[in-house]
């Protein structure tokens, strides 16, 4: 069975990566790149302390916490228990594979941090944020979903380093927004 998702899952690499071209291929490096984002995540930060004051520099700390577990979870637990090689370093690929000139990442890609940090965020801030940010709420899962097809088409990561990343961040989201929800009601009602 493993076999065959692994074989599911490179056809379906090489399929995606194989759509690579001269137009997207600087876009899909800089979607990879961290330090793009930073003037969204200061934007971000600025609207939701400007919508939520107090409570949203409660937010943004929060955030933290979501992007460490998540980040956390994918580099540290499951890439040195799992130990499969992105598709950058599986020796049955050399040839095969485009790479953008960020190179070939690590030695192991399951799970991508990448796409485990940006659901993570996205689906925290979702549940989270009210209706005053609803376009920032849908533009997260939309920047989520970039990031992570990036992944696989600068070549460093499979389809289901993706996929199970982004089901990994999107649960650490989603217990951390129930838990920051349920404590700030009880701040309310101690009030």
């Amino acid at each position: 069975m493993i076999d065959f998702l692994n074989s599911i899952d490179t056809q379906l690499f090489l399929f995606l990566n194989g759509l690579h071209n001269a137009f997207f291929d600087p876009i899909m490096y800089w979607l990879s790149d961290k330090w793009i984002w930073v003037p969204m995540y200061v934007f971000m930060a600025y609207l939701i302390v400007k919508h939520y004051k107090m409570k949203g520099i409660l937010i943004i700390l929060t955030v933290g916490v979501v992007i460490a577990l998540c980040d956390q979870t994918a580099s540290h637990l499951i890439k040195h228990a799992v130990m499969r090689l992105r598709p950058s370093h599986e020796p049955s690929l050399v040839g095969l594979i485009h790479l953008s000139k960020a190179g070939p990442g690590g030695m192991y890609g399951f799970v991508s941090s990448h796409a485990a940090n940006a659901f993570g965020l996205a689906t925290f801030l979702y549940f989270v944020l009210d209706g005053r940010l609803r376009i920032l709420k849908y533009w997260l899962f939309i920047w989520a979903i970039l990031v992570s097809y990036s992944r696989i088409y600068n070549g460093v990561h499979y389809p289901g380093d993706v996929i199970v990343a982004a089901i990994i961040g999107t649960l650490i989201g989603w217990g951390m927004s129930k838990l920051f929800l349920y404590i700030e009601n009880r701040r309310l009602k101690n009030k």
